[in-house]
């Protein structure tokens, strides 16, 4: 077994590693992919080039990919589109995008979406071969955790660990505890991507008269219309060709305990009728049973659509909305509620540094400062991608900026203004107006809007509230 925490034996190990990656090189130039295919086949790597999307996916169908290396700007499809396809299909797939200047805000975007770095271009190969050895360094310790485990596995994901106490987390926490006691009322969790909606309902689970029961959790986008009643209602045996035994439906599953229905506002409106006769009916029907089996289950669902919108624009059934809605809690976003910021950094850092074996002992203040200074769309879960990824790239036991190399394009000091020509610009203003432009250029489309703006719906709905914008249309 590889002790990572002897140096000498890493480096050796790290090398043997390195020459048995898969690496794809995907750019439309063909001399500058040829070039990197190069220079990387004589370091050691296998290597794979294309010059389309369409043939980098060929490519990774028949072959064991390890790390992509591929620009945002590309022929087909753009780089954001491509590293979503990938990490949907292929997620033990690294990636690693390459930008022009003009392109952080792309990087930023997909960093969050599951790139693990990025080279800015131009760029020198002995770069290119940096980055790669970092990349694989990731790679090595996430297998290493994936096979043996870590002591404290699992903290996030599984149990109740609540980290905060600023007024607003204080607020959400009160409003969650109280509905906790309740064990039946159906229960509306709102907000951003990232916020940590999961996290809240499981709470609401472990502090029910629940909790000794099952917690079980379905994302509602992935799930098609066609398998929607075996899924969440179950099968006899025999009911169909390849049903070759009885099996459960989520809210048998759930019996006694409680039913995480996350994406909600994802759901096919055709399937929304169907759920809220078995939430109201408290009785499933099997496919090929004509027997009802009752369940008692509790309804926690959750989304980052605006679902009064949706019921409106009728995309969202009114009846199964007024169902759910029966006790709402909207989750702030981080910048909301900055105050606990240091908080989760240090509880991501404790939690990061012993499940990787790193020996972090300090953090530079000046981290902590520019990360209070940057607004994060991607909420919690981004701040703690970007914590994981600066614990296992760190190279001794004090974490500084260079760890957190995205700092330098992530930093938006909220209170910076700008004076010239006598002008005083703030960004309050700068916000305002980007909001207005966004909104002309789609005529008050508010979901284009948003998308322009990288922000979500519900946060463009508070921004114009806070501005005061009338929008018609």
């Amino acid at each position: 077994m590889i002790n990572f925490a002897k140096p000498n034996n890493y480096i050796h190990v790290q090398r043997l590693m390195e020459v048995s990656q898969n690496i794809l090189v995907l750019d439309d130039e063909k001399g500058f992919r040829e070039e990197i295919g190069e220079f990387l086949k004589e370091e050691g790597y296998h290597v794979h080039t294309a010059g389309l999307p369409s043939e980098a996916l060929q490519i990774i169908r028949n072959n064991d990919i390890d790390i992509a290396v591929f620009d945002i700007r590309m022929p087909e499809m753009d780089g954001l589109t491509f590293l979503n396809q990938i990490k949907q299909e292929y997620r033990e797939i690294e990636i690693i995008m390459m930008t022009g200047y003009g392109d952080m805000g792309s990087v930023i975007t997909a960093m969050r979406y599951g790139a693990v770095d990025f080279l800015k271009k131009p760029f020198k190969l002995t770069e290119i071969k940096g980055t790669i050895n970092r990349v694989s360094k990731y790679r090595s310790i996430k297998s290493k955790i994936n096979k043996e485990g870590s002591p404290n596995n699992g903290i996030i994901d599984d149990k109740l660990h609540m980290v905060g106490d600023g007024p607003a987390f204080t607020r959400i926490l009160d409003l969650v505890t109280k509905v906790s006691k309740s064990g039946d009322a159906t229960v509306l969790l709102t907000g951003e991507t990232g916020t940590g909606k999961e996290m809240m309902a499981k709470t609401i689970h472990l502090l029910s008269n629940r909790k000794d029961n099952k917690f079980v959790t379905v994302n509602c986008s992935t799930i098609p219309a066609e398998l929607f009643e075996n899924e969440f209602f179950g099968h006899k045996q025999g009911s169909y060709t390849d049903a070759k035994q009885d099996q459960k439906g989520l809210f048998e599953a759930a019996d006694k305990g409680t039913l995480f229905l996350d994406e909600i506002g994802d759901m096919k409106y055709e399937m929304q009728a169907k759920l809220l006769r078995v939430i109201e009916d408290k009785k499933v029907s099997r496919l090929g049973d004509h027997d009802d089996k009752e369940v008692d289950v509790r309804i926690v669902a959750a989304t980052n659509h605006n679902l009064k919108e949706m019921v409106e624009n009728k995309q969202f059934r009114i009846d199964l909305f007024h169902r759910l809605n029966i006790f709402s809690v909207e989750i702030p976003p981080l910048r909301e509620r900055k105050e606990d910021i240091p908080l989760l950094f240090n509880y991501f850092v404790k939690y990061f540094s012993e499940k990787y074996n790193q020996k972090i002992i300090k953090v530079e203040n000046s981290v902590i400062t520019k990360l209070m200074n940057y607004n994060f769309p991607g909420n919690i879960r981004e701040l703690k991608n970007i914590v994981e990824r600066a614990v296992i790239m760190c190279d001794g036991d004090i974490l500084n900026e260079s760890n957190f190399d995205l700092l330098e394009y992530l930093t938006f000091p909220s209170e910076i203004k700008i004076v010239e020509n006598n002008e005083v610009l703030d960004l309050v203003s700068v916000e305002k107006d980007n909001i207005m432009k966004a909104l002309s250029l789609t005529k008050n489309n508010k979901t284009q809007a948003s998308k322009l703006l990288n922000i979500s719906r519900q946060a463009l709905d508070r921004k114009i509230k806070k501005f005061g914008l009338n929008i018609t249309g």
